[in-house]
């Protein structure tokens, strides 16, 4: 996505030395939310939304020597298209010439590392959170994956090796009836294999009864944009869910024996100080030390061109000057000494991954932090004294930050 459009942009700069003639295409949710500078600097086309169809026909139309601003869905300099998101059949990936499962991120389990598969049920989210890429794209569809095309899927990666496979839709609840049919059938024909997903907090908390099911069918763990447990920051992103929410999706996750992973925007412009703390009590007091990576409480608010939240008044009085070259709207916050925090637990959370520190360790370093930045010395705890080898939940080894 954000970081995939950084390295592309790179990447399509050497290809264009190397060949002045090439047409490079970028698509994707960030290629077409920055359609306007990709085409003005390093791209020839960009395609939004299902890619499929307007990608295979601008190739077509390429080889044939045909005018490739005369492709739906594909944007150009001569002609801007919105994102084609027509439905159509959709087809097993192909993966033939990938590198091995072993190339990729793993899963870690018990102590052991075990190969991952990646597949999509759906595409596209039905909700419209306003930080999100997606619903400037989507605008609010979703598009389910037969079920067949998936269980081949999975079968093709269990035979290169897989043990575990992700879920890699925006919301696997989005249509829940389909997901638990994929998961039952995921199920009867590799009993031993686990699977995780990603689902909204308000997604656990409608379907809180299918839980316990998804546990028994082989789900090990889940990740949800909790983001905030602040309600102004949760109804300023329109998230659709409250910190009680929150709380009540642990719970039942807890109760499943499934282990929650919260995705968080630890970092707003309506993140207070207070709010930093209690977020900082809350993973504490819950035992959620293991299940948060540690770099989930340095991640601040990203504002792409196009994005829904730019138009909302909320968000007005703190923006800044639009950074092109970082496909970003800065802003900053109202209390220096959050913009502050966050430069400080970035480079913490940086130096712990370098040196694969316990992330008890880390966990403690951030409080201290966060407990002389804010000025809250009744905030400050003792240093954890948690066991080096102490079980770990299940996690992958390359974090999807939803």
């Amino acid at each position: 996505m954000h970081t995939a459009l950084r390295l592309g942009v790179e990447a399509a700069r050497r290809v264009r030395e190397k060949n002045p003639s090439c047409h490079i295409c970028f698509y994707g949710l960030y290629a077409n939310l920055n359609d306007i500078y990709l085409l003005e600097n390093v791209s020839d086309s960009v395609i939004g939304g299902e890619v499929e169809v307007p990608l295979a026909e601008l190739i077509d139309t390429l080889a044939n020597g045909k005018d490739p601003s005369l492709v739906r869905g594909v944007s150009t300099r001569e002609r801007r298209e919105e994102p084609y998101l027509e439905k159509f059949p959709l087809l097993l990936p192909h993966r033939n010439g990938l590198p091995p499962l072993k190339s990729y991120a793993h899963l870690y389990k018990d102590g052991e590392h075990l190969p991952v598969g990646t597949v999509e049920a759906s595409r596209g989210c039905k909700h419209l959170c306003l930080h999100c890429p997606i619903p400037p794209v989507y605008k609010g569809r979703f598009y389910a994956v037969p079920r067949e095309i998936v269980l081949e899927d999975i079968r093709g990666l269990v035979s290169q090796g897989a043990k575990h496979i992700t879920f890699a839709d925006p919301d696997f609840l989005n249509g829940p009836a389909h997901a638990m049919r994929i998961a039952w059938a995921l199920h009867d024909e590799h009993p031993s294999l686990t699977f995780d997903f990603t689902a909204k907090v308000e997604h656990l908390v409608n379907n809180k009864e299918l839980l316990p099911e998804f546990a028994g069918l082989g789900c090990i763990f889940i990740v949800s944009a909790v983001e905030s447990l602040s309600d102004t920051v949760l109804a300023n992103l329109a998230k659709g869910h409250t910190r009680e929410e929150v709380l009540e999706a642990l719970l039942h996750c807890n109760m499943s024996h499934i282990s929650l992973r919260p995705s968080l925007l630890s970092f707003t412009p309506w993140t207070t100080a207070d709010d930093y703390i209690e977020l900082i009590d809350l993973i504490d007091d819950n035992g959620l030390i293991d299940h948060v990576d540690p770099i989930q409480l340095a991640i601040r608010l990203l504002v792409p061109p196009g994005a829904d939240l730019l138009g909302t008044e909320a968000m007005q009085p703190h923006l800044g000057e639009y950074d092109p070259e970082n496909f970003i709207h800065s802003w900053a916050h109202p209390d220096p000494r959050m913009d502050h925090l966050h430069r400080e637990v970035l480079v913490i959370a940086e130096d712990a991954a370098a040196r694969e520190e316990d992330t008890a360790l880390t966990f403690g370093r951030i409080r201290a932090a966060a407990v002389q930045t804010l000025e809250r010395p009744g905030s400050a705890r003792p240093a954890l004294a948690l066991d080096p080898d102490r079980p770990r939940p299940p996690r992958l080894t390359e974090s999807w930050f939803c």
